[in-house]
């Protein structure tokens, strides 16, 4: 596992992750990022495979980016933390990770999910990111390379906090 300051939508990896809402529709933040790089045929993708409750994730097409997938992981929006906002979130990374195995992939990139408009606190949402990926890691998988893509300073000491380094 590494962690980097980067645009999620321009790495090499198998697989990136998208933020997702609920209806899988182009959003805000990183969504609208995802969407606007990999084009108008990724919403037509999204609404085929919609919903998708908050801790699931489902898997579509990169189109125009330079990941062959994306896999659209919704999180919990944060209602203070006694809703099983902790539970979804590492579900979300469980199932994201469990669909680029089954997929045969070696690499994926994550973004901090629920950490943005989202409101999940980013210390808690990043430890959460690290222990659930890592668990999935340790149970044997395809998957070699995790990225987790940060957009600022911040995010980016959050994940070296929770232990990422690289």
């Amino acid at each position: 596992m590494s962690a980097t300051i980067a645009d999620i939508t321009t790495l090499d990896v198998d697989a990136i992750v998208n933020a997702a809402n609920e209806s899988l529709a182009p959003g805000g933040g990183v969504c609208g990022a995802i969407h606007r790089a990999a084009g108008p045929e990724l919403a037509r993708a999204c609404r085929e495979c919609a919903p998708c409750p908050a801790g699931e994730a489902r898997i579509t097409p990169g189109y125009r980016l330079p990941a062959q997938y994306v896999i659209h992981a919704v999180g919990p929006v944060w209602r203070g933390g006694a809703s099983g906002e902790p539970e979804l979130l590492s579900s979300a990374y469980r199932t994201s990770m469990r669909l680029a195995a089954e997929h045969g992939l070696r690499s994926v990139a994550f973004p901090a999910i629920s950490a943005g408009i989202f409101g999940y606190p980013l210390s808690d949402a990043t430890r959460i990111a690290v222990d659930s990926v890592k668990a999935a890691l340790e149970r044997g998988t395809s998957i070699s390379s995790v990225v987790f893509a940060c957009f600022s300073d911040e995010v980016l000491a959050a994940y070296r906090a929770a232990g990422v380094t690289g």
